[in-house]
């Protein structure tokens, strides 16, 4: 059996898409990051995105977990010409709607699919899972990474798996047993 325990990165108060955008976290609230290093899998192996608010937030929960490199794989929705645009001010915004109420092909201008992002972040999650066989693995990472492994878990639509709430330092924990992903806890808030 396989775990992985996606953890979102601490918030980053922006009001806008963040996707490939490099904000710092805000990582003030060390009483639940140390309740979070706690819950977690104390042996566990511990990688992040390569976006600074996901690896200093892997680096605040790491304890004396080992840690492997950073993985851009594991980066947010690349929202292309929308990155850092308030929703409300978006220039197409029948592509945007279009783009959360239908999640599939359709891309931000010079963006990213939720598909291109889905795939991305399954064949990473292959990779460590061949790599790291039966280990658990502590896997910090962005709302829209961590949905795309919660739709898979779940055989749920990519518009179901938007209704999922992801918060910033929750735990979504999933278990593979060798055939298939199942979830066993989302959104957990130590």
């Amino acid at each position: 059996m396989s775990r992985f325990f996606w953890v979102r990165h601490g918030p980053t108060h922006a009001r806008a898409m963040v996707g490939w955008t490099n904000l710092p976290a805000d990582l003030s609230d060390t009483a639940q990051l140390a309740r979070l290093s706690a819950h977690l899998p104390s042996d566990a192996l511990v990688i992040s995105s390569d976006l600074i608010r996901a690896h200093d937030t892997a680096t605040a929960i790491q304890g004396t977990r080992v840690r492997l490199p950073d993985d851009p794989n594991l980066r947010e929705i690349h929202f292309g010409a929308w990155e850092m645009v308030d929703f409300n001010t978006v220039s197409e915004p029948d592509r945007l709607r279009a783009f959360w109420d239908t999640p599939g092909d359709l891309a931000a201008p010079d963006g990213e699919s939720w598909n291109g992002a889905s795939a991305r972040v399954t064949t990473a999650v292959a990779r460590l899972r061949a790599g790291h066989p039966g280990r658990d693995i502590i896997a910090v990472a962005h709302m829209g990474a961590i949905l795309t492994q919660v739709q898979t878990a779940l055989d749920i639509s990519a518009y179901q798996a938007f209704a999922q709430r992801i918060d910033n330092l929750s735990v979504t924990e999933l278990r593979h047993d060798g055939a298939r992903w199942h979830a066993a806890r989302i959104n957990y808030l130590p």
